[in-house]
């Protein structure tokens, strides 16, 4: 009688891989889960960096990361590596991929402008409206009552979710309320962080590709007991494993240009919200 035969393991398929580490992973060796741990947090570093690299970051010999791919079902690392470096293909194009997506949208010639402005406007609206369908609003309320009662906010962003940070950093101080932007100058964003105390509240964003920053600095304030409140794009995010509580966004991207409308109607709702609740309760 023949055994069934073993389910390859996903190639090309990032979430179903983040769903088998996440079934396999309570019974991996702490090792291994260190790993676990690493690629998660680090899926571009996963991608582009040599065995040796990943290892050295991860704190990990070579082999075991050889023995964490196997554990997985792949026949090696880089067996393994060839899915993340899949994932950046996918969903990251380069620029100049993404401007030939564009062209083949036929947004070229005499009305290039409306082409591209009716598309960009499109995939906003396709945004809020996702937005607005999945949000748990219960959980925008605990957020704002988090803000409200916080002496001090600490505001964590970079790359594309910098200018939402910034933006955050200018609404609070507007409305009287104290908080604290981490511009990651000179690379000290955790020297910056370490400020949090207790009765602060962390507010990181990120989304897919993951800061390795932002990821590290709110997984430290997690440890502390310092809640954080996470902004990501969904709970496959490494972010929504270290957080109090996190919301959802997923951006819509026309010609893989990717909105920022929902991110930034969500920042001036929890902006707002925090405001409001701090004068209520004064």
């Amino acid at each position: 009688m023949s055994s069934p035969q073993q389910q390859d393991p996903p190639r090309d398929d990032f979430d179903g891989f983040v769903a088998l580490l996440r079934e396999r992973g309570p019974n991996l060796p702490k090792r291994l889960r260190q790993v676990a741990d690493y690629a998660l947090a680090n899926p571009d570093d996963m991608a582009l960096s040599t065995a040796a690299q990943v290892a050295q970051q991860a704190g990990v010999q070579a082999s075991t990361l050889v023995r964490f791919a196997q554990a997985l079902d792949y026949s090696g690392f880089s067996e393994l590596q060839q899915l993340f470096r899949s994932r950046l293909r996918q969903q990251f194009p380069d620029y100049r991929e993404r401007l030939e997506a564009l062209r083949e949208k036929r947004v070229a010639g005499p009305n290039m402008a409306q082409g591209l402005l009716d598309g960009f406007v499109e995939a906003s609206r396709s945004s809020l409206s996702r937005l607005q369908s999945t949000v748990r609003y219960d959980d925008i309320d605990q957020a704002a009552d988090l803000l409200a009662k916080a002496e001090t906010i600490i505001l964590v962003g970079a790359r594309r979710m910098f200018p939402v940070v910034s933006y955050l950093a200018y609404v609070f101080g507007k409305l009287g309320i104290r908080a604290v932007l981490i511009d990651n100058v000179a690379s000290l964003g955790p020297e910056q962080a370490a400020i949090a105390r207790k009765g602060d509240v962390v507010v990181a964003l990120s989304c897919a590709p993951y800061t390795p920053a932002t990821i590290a600095i709110a997984a430290d304030a997690h440890r502390k007991g310092i809640p954080v409140i996470a902004v990501t794009d969904g709970a496959l995010s490494p972010l929504a494993q270290n957080c109090l509580l996190w919301i959802a966004v997923e951006e819509a991207d026309y010609g893989a240009f990717r909105s920022m409308t929902a991110t930034f109607a969500l920042a001036m709702t929890l902006a707002v919200g925090a405001a409001e609740k701090a004068r209520s309760d004064a």
